[in-house]
C-alpha cells in the first residue's frame, strides 16, 4: 500500500492517513471516509447557547419548541458547523507538514435542522488542492449527515493550509 493510500486503525475506526502534498494531489475527488456518529444533545446545544450568547427559544426552551416548527430544539447552524473539526480528525490525518491550518470557508449551507438528540457523522472528501508559497492549501468537502434524515444537516467547504 503507497503512503498516499495508507490507513490506521484507530478506536474509531479505520482513519486515512495521507501522505504529504503528493498524497492530497492524488486524494482529489475521492471520499476520505465517514466519522462515527455523534449524539448532539440539549446539553451540548445549551452549553453552545451559553458561550455565544445564542439562547433563542428555538434552541434553548424545550417546553416551547415543542409547539415550534420542528417540534422540539434545534442545534445552532454553527454548532453544526463547529463539529467539522471533531468529526474530521476521526477520518483523516496528513503527514509530512509541520502544521495546518484553518484558511477559512468557502461555503456553507445548512439545508435541515438537526433536533436535539439526533445523530450526525461528517463524509469527507477533497474538492481541490493548491500549491502556494505558504503551503498546500486544500478545499474539503464536509457533508454532516443526520441518521435517518434526506438531506445533510450541514454542507461545507473548508479551506485548510499545511505548512512546510
Amino acid at each position: 500500500m503507497s503512503r498516499a493510500a495508507a490507513s490506521e486503525r484507530t478506536a474509531m475506526g479505520t482513519k486515512r492517513i495521507i501522505g504529504g502534498a503528493a498524497g492530497l494531489e492524488s486524494a482529489i475527488g475521492n471520499e476520505l471516509g465517514v466519522s462515527d456518529w455523534l449524539i448532539v444533545d440539549q446539553r451540548m446545544i445549551d452549553d453552545f447557547a451559553r458561550t455565544t450568547g445564542d439562547e433563542q427559544w428555538i434552541h434553548t426552551d424545550p417546553a416551547r419548541a415543542a409547539s415550534g416548527p420542528f417540534g422540539t430544539t434545534i442545534a445552532h447552524g454553527y454548532l453544526v458547523l463547529s463539529l467539522i473539526a471533531q468529526l474530521a480528525n476521526q477520518v483523516y490525518d496528513v503527514t509530512g507538514f509541520s502544521a495546518r491550518v484553518n484558511y477559512g470557508i468557502e461555503k456553507v449551507r445548512f439545508p435541515r435542522p438537526v433536533r436535539s438528540g439526533e445523530r450526525v457523522r461528517d463524509r469527507v472528501s477533497i474538492a481541490e488542492v493548491a500549491q502556494t508559497p505558504a503551503g498546500s492549501r486544500v478545499t474539503f468537502l464536509h457533508r454532516i449527515e443526520v441518521d435517518n434524515g434526506d438531506r445533510p444537516a450541514c454542507v461545507a467547504h473548508t479551506l485548510i493550509l499545511f505548512t512546510p
